[in-house]
């Protein structure tokens, strides 16, 4: 009997959106597969009624933290080497010495930095982390799984997660094809890749050149374009609220048209409540002059602050927070994991508003889905959380500048100039709306609500 069997490897919860959440399991059983999640999140998947497998000890080797740090920080330094482009330590993150143990990690990870820098020295690393895992309990534990599971090929959902490196190292050494897919549209230039599986899929062309040259060691036919699963959910019709309903369940009043502000987490926006103020303000006084229109606040999911709760309170006539359905099971940022009730939320609320405004945000896509334009905020305030914080560090992110022009959104370049970008926005800005569409197709292979269908096609091309 021929073997289909698939390990879905989820080391983390980010790929129980596109993977759980999506049709992607359904269509993996309807292709003849027999779909097993390797899970390493809290979520019981058996709830949802799906087939999973428990990972009870993802322990890493406490020395493959140091070399993924460092790898990391080698990457970068060998970027800059051969662009001449100082955008790539932006993407660094400042060593801590908060304590004795954080001291000795941010010291070895500098060390080995500054000794393994080059191309060898890279290699290195690398195979130092391949190393490392096997020596751990978490490597023996997936040998074990895997051979009494014979699966034909191991999938893992991201690129990142350190948990994922001896799930995946002990099917290589099994002979064992696997595959990962490369989450978000900005991990490749941030040197995140943690992961190394035979084969990869990407959300696009201009993905798939940004691998093959971040990673030359990837051979191209061993990478396959498909999209991505995260924008599948904008298309299922099925899940589309009525006006009245969605407006109803959430208090909102259906005299007036709403924008959605999509809210920053504290790192990449750490003034996104002064934002929001600014916008508010603009939206007070624009109804003061005969418009009626509402926010809809929609906060980054893994920011459970108060630092909204002042501007709330003083524009709770003009912003309405709607909070995403997310659950936190723990204290860390991936500890917080979607639902999918969140998924259906999110479309509705997309739909129900007239455009989003936010800073640097890929919602700019999710309204792209629905031929919806998006507004960035692009200016400093006066009073910075942190002083040597700016937009134009975010906007000279390596992955801005695939947007084919600048004008595929709306650009706020000032708060006296909301009022006036927001009437524009309203009256139909047809061009925005053509150029966001233009960057969406560049970004994420069409059409878009086919990509789980394309990740199964490519997992049949392996298989066989």
């Amino acid at each position: 009997m021929k073997n289909n069997k698939i390990f879905v490897l989820l080391p983390d919860g980010i790929g129980l959106r596109n993977f759980a959440y999506s049709d992607f399991y359904e269509l993996g059983i309807s292709n003849e597969f027999d779909v097993v999640f390797w899970n390493n999140t809290p979520f019981e998947l058996t709830d949802l009624g799906f087939n999973e497998i428990k990972i009870t000890n993802s322990r890493n080797n406490p020395l493959t933290d140091v070399f993924k740090n460092a790898r990391k920080q080698i990457e970068l330094n060998l970027n800059i080497k051969r662009s001449s482009d100082l955008v790539y330590d932006t993407y660094r993150f400042p060593f801590s010495y908060n304590n004795i143990k954080s001291a000795i990690k941010s010291a070895t990870t500098r060390l080995l930095t500054k000794v393994y820098s080059s191309e060898n020295g890279l290699k290195t690393v690398r195979n130092k982390i391949i190393s490392s895992e096997r020596k751990t309990l978490f490597y023996k534990e997936s040998l074990a799984t895997l051979k009494k599971e014979s699966p034909t090929l191991v999938f893992c959902t991201n690129q990142r997660s350190s948990s994922a490196i001896a799930p995946i190292v002990a099917a290589q050494d099994l002979g064992i094809p696997t595959a990962t897919f490369i989450f978000s549209w900005d991990n490749l230039p941030k040197a995140t890749m943690v992961v190394e599986t035979d084969y990869y899929f990407v959300w696009s062309e201009h993905m798939k050149l940004e691998l093959l040259h971040y990673y030359p060691y990837i051979e191209n036919e061993h990478v396959f374009v498909t999209g991505t699963p995260q924008f599948e959910s904008h298309y299922n019709i099925s899940k589309i609220l009525s006006k009245e309903s969605f407006f109803e369940k959430y208090n909102l009043d259906s005299t007036k048209k709403y924008i959605c502000y999509s809210g920053d987490d504290v790192t990449t926006c750490p003034d996104d409540p002064e934002y929001l103020n600014d916008v508010a303000t603009a939206v007070s006084q624009l109804n003061a002059e005969g418009h009626n229109l509402g926010i809809i606040f929609r906060r980054c999911p893994v920011d459970f602050s108060t630092r909204y709760d002042e501007v709330l309170t003083k524009f709770q006539d003009v912003i309405t927070p709607i909070a995403p359905l997310w659950k936190r099971i723990g204290d860390g940022w991936n500890t917080i994991l979607p639902t999918s009730e969140d998924i259906d939320l999110q479309l509705n609320t997309i739909l129900h508003t007239e455009f989003v405004i936010n800073l640097g945000s890929s919602m700019v896509f999710d309204y792209a889905t629905k031929n919806k334009s998006c507004m960035y905020i692009n200016y400093d305030v006066k009073n910075k959380a942190i002083q040597d914080w700016s937009v134009k560090k975010i906007y000279n992110y390596i992955h801005f500048r695939s947007m084919p022009s600048k004008f595929a959104v709306v650009w706020i370049d000032s708060p006296e100039s909301i009022k006036d970008r927001i009437i524009e926005n309203l009256n139909a800005n047809s061009d925005t709306v053509e150029n966001a569409q233009l960057w969406f197709h560049k970004i994420v292979a069409q059409p878009a609500n086919q990509a789980s269908e394309r990740i199964w096609e490519a997992i049949k091309s392996i298989v066989k």
